[in-house]
């Protein structure tokens, strides 16, 4: 009987290890299991060769229409409209025996706003064969969707708030952006990367409470995952972040999310979109929206800002089958054009954001502080170089350029100053630029405005059939995007069609995309310009060939992808040994003379700012440094585009208001082309001006080795035995 005894407890205690020993290994699979991490898979195209002849074979990259030609297909739409107008009263007047004949020239959808949301809306419509054009009165990106916080998540801070509030709209939205996330970084793995994120823990309990948190995060992320949170020492985290101040750390919990170029990531949307067909056209601006005899929208009237920039005139019409409205935070103003007496629904709030240099934090882990003096968060991120602190929340008015506020940058620098090491002294003359971004937050119409605003984006649609689609966020837009279209086919009189022969935008002989267009939303496999032949070590390819700078071939393959090598094709050569190619705009930063080109030729950029502020990132990384570069990009743009005098005038004036709008300090807004080419930005008294030791003298001098006297010439010593 004790046996038998002694025999089941063995057994039971075996089936309790096995059972721990299986919990303990799925676990550890888990954790340490093989990723499938976007960008370190090899090119989905070939890096470019030398053939047997020992020539270079460059992609074939596909052309995109010029925005003149671009402009024409618009213009077209009108034309067409005209003469169907013209064929129907013909017929009428033979008694209906002729016809008017359809034509394609009419577009199916005419989206007004080139943010994120409007070039995403392009890009789904034109991959499900629909005739699509996008305008936008200044340049693509130029609103929110380039003052961002440069991540791509789905909101550690919205999830805590969906928990504690019970709130499912929030839940949804988490929900939604996580998966939106590896969307992101599988269609454009050049311009979008995973980040760890710091959260400093000061008490014990914390750990607790944020390793739940994260791993909440972690699990509505499911397959989408890519790194597991987990937790850091005190003396770990010190390692990894030596800024961070020691008194009072406990140690930190570590999670993963997205970060990107958001406004690099918005122009190549824009251009695929283009490649695909769709008409895109930047600096066009609707003036009036224009209705049929039954009161349905059937068009817009629209004028353009390039041709009036340069002394001239230029409006017409264009004509679609449905408009939607993208404007972002403008959204009530497009609404209105509609119908002066709607409701408005947005409620914009101004985000602000500080740039310093890179030494505030580590070039590989950022920091989420989530409880500042005003219980809401700040994100302390690296980013293309540098350091980017934000952001506030604070109601505002709605501007094209709106200023950051001394006190919101003031209390950016304050929350820092609290988390970081007292030795660091975070200064106002280290801010090297400053912006602030105006978050359209909206309020469903159909409530009433005592109900909460809506975190997640709305799509609504008016009498006359105007769709709007209005709040969101970054992360999103590709879905917010695929709503859009959605409602636009059982709204509108159109529906999509099979692309059979896509365009070979990766610009490889035999490499097209491994997908069915056939009429459905394929947006989540469509890979972004620049994405096919990009990997982690393209640059070196890149490097070996042109004979380009190290940190300038990295830049490049991480800002256009494949295309880097139309980029520096486009260099100009230095005729020096090395670099061989690439001429920098500014010393400080790896843009180059190639980029300017690149930007004119085959990114629609037509304004200084257009380059300075979204091509390249120079403007909103260092607004002195853009300013001392402008002189440069204003010249090699008008050698592209045939400014004359005044043009190239009216753009120096326009991008120093702008840099203002950047941070630029009050006392270089008046500085002059002759001023910044004589090198006087930075010997105007400013807040910087004293920061440093410029004129001090040496308090000692090193003692020489040398034997000889100082001011004694050991060449010319008469007393030398070589003079006897």
């Amino acid at each position: 009987m004790a046996t038998r005894t002694t025999g089941r407890r063995l057994l039971r205690a075996a089936g309790y290890a096995s059972v721990a020993g299986a919990v303990g290994a799925g676990t550890l699979y888990y954790i340490y299991r093989p990723h499938d991490v976007p960008g370190l898979d090899a090119a989905h195209v070939p890096p470019p060769t030398y053939n047997d002849g020992g020539v270079f074979k460059a992609p074939n990259f596909p052309r995109e229409k010029t925005r003149a030609e671009q402009i024409a297909d618009l213009k077209a739409s009108a034309g067409t409209a005209f003469k169907q107008a013209s064929s129907k009263i013909v017929g009428a007047l033979k008694g209906g025996e002729e016809q008017a004949q359809s034509s394609d020239d009419t577009y199916d959808l005419l989206v007004i706003g080139g943010g994120a949301t409007g070039t995403g809306i392009a890009l789904d419509a034109a991959t499900r064969g629909l005739k699509v054009a996008c305008v936008d009165r200044d340049d693509f990106a130029s609103g929110t969707s380039s003052k961002s916080t440069k991540l791509v998540h789905g909101g550690v801070r919205y999830l805590e708030k969906a928990v504690w509030e019970l709130d499912l709209n929030q839940y949804n939205l988490v929900v939604e952006a996580l998966r939106e996330r590896r969307y992101f970084l599988d269609t454009a793995p050049h311009l979008s990367s995973w980040l760890p994120i710091m959260i400093p823990i000061q008490k014990w309990w914390q750990a607790p409470y944020f390793w739940a948190g994260t791993k909440f995060y972690d699990f509505l992320a499911g397959s989408e995952n890519i790194e597991s949170s987990y937790f850091m020492t005190r003396s770990k985290a010190l390692d990894v972040f030596p800024m961070l101040k020691k008194e009072g750390l406990f140690g930190a919990l570590v999670y993963y999310d997205g970060a990107h170029n958001d406004s690099r990531m918005n122009t190549s949307i824009a251009m695929t979109a283009a490649l695909y067909g769709a008409t895109m056209v930047n600096h066009l601006e609707v003036t009036a929206l224009e209705k049929d005899e039954n009161g349905r929208l059937c068009g817009a009237r629209v004028k353009d800002n390039i041709a009036a920039a340069d002394g001239g005139k230029d409006e017409f019409t264009i004509k679609a089958r449905g408009i939607i409205n993208a404007t972002g935070p403008f959204t009530d103003g497009m609404r209105k054009l509609d119908d002066p007496t709607v409701q408005e629904i947005v409620a914009p709030s101004s985000g602000v954001h500080v740039i310093l240099p890179g030494y505030f934090s580590p070039s590989d882990m950022g920091l989420l502080d989530p409880a500042t003096s005003d219980g809401r968060v700040i994100f302390f991120l690296p980013w293309q170089g540098n350091t980017i602190a934000g952001t506030t929340d604070a109601p505002c008015d709605i501007l094209q350029n709106p200023v950051a506020g001394e006190q919101e940058i003031e209390w950016i620098l304050s929350e820092i100053r609290n988390y970081l090491h007292p030795e660091i002294n975070v200064r106002r003359g280290d801010v090297l630029a400053a912006w602030s971004g105006i978050r359209p937050l909206v309020r469903d119409p159909k409530k009433g405005k005592s109900e909460g605003l809506v975190r997640n984006h709305l799509v609504t649609t008016s009498a006359s059939g105007l769709i709007t689609i209005s709040g969101g966020k970054w992360t999103t837009y590709r879905q917010m995007a695929e709503e859009a279209v959605d409602e636009a086919l059982k709204e509108f009189p159109i529906s999509t069609r099979a692309v059979p022969n896509p365009p070979l935008v990766s610009g490889v002989d035999g490499f097209h995309e491994d997908m069915n267009l056939d009429g459905s939303c394929k947006t989540h496999q469509v890979r972004l310009v620049g994405a096919h032949g990009y990997s982690k070590t393209l640059f070196i390819n890149l490097i070996q060939h042109y004979g380009i700078e190290t940190e300038v071939a990295k830049h490049l393959t991480e800002s256009y992808g494949d295309r880097a090598w139309q980029v520096a094709a486009l260099c100009e050569p230095t005729e020096q040994r090395y670099p061989v190619r690439g001429t920098r705009i500014s010393t400080l930063y790896p843009y180059v003379d190639g980029e300017v080109r690149y930007a004119v030729r085959h990114e629609y950029a037509q304004s200084a700012v257009d380059v300075l502020a979204r091509r390249t990132r120079l403007a909103f990384l260092n607004a002195q440094a853009a300013l001392e570069a402008l002189p440069q990009v204003i010249d090699l743009m008008a050698e592209e585009l045939k400014w004359n005098k005044g043009r190239r005038e009216k753009e120096w004036k326009d991008a120093v208001t702008f840099l203002g709008s950047m941070g630029l300090p009050k006392g270089k807004l008046e500085l002059t082309r002759a001023d910044v080419e004589a090198g006087k930005v930075g010997k105007y008294v400013d807040e910087e001006y004293g920061m440093y030791a410029r004129h001090d003298k040496p308090e000692e001098t090193l003692e020489s080795d040398s034997k000889f006297s100082t001011g004694h010439n050991p060449v010319m010593n008469p007393e030398s035995p070589a003079n006897a």
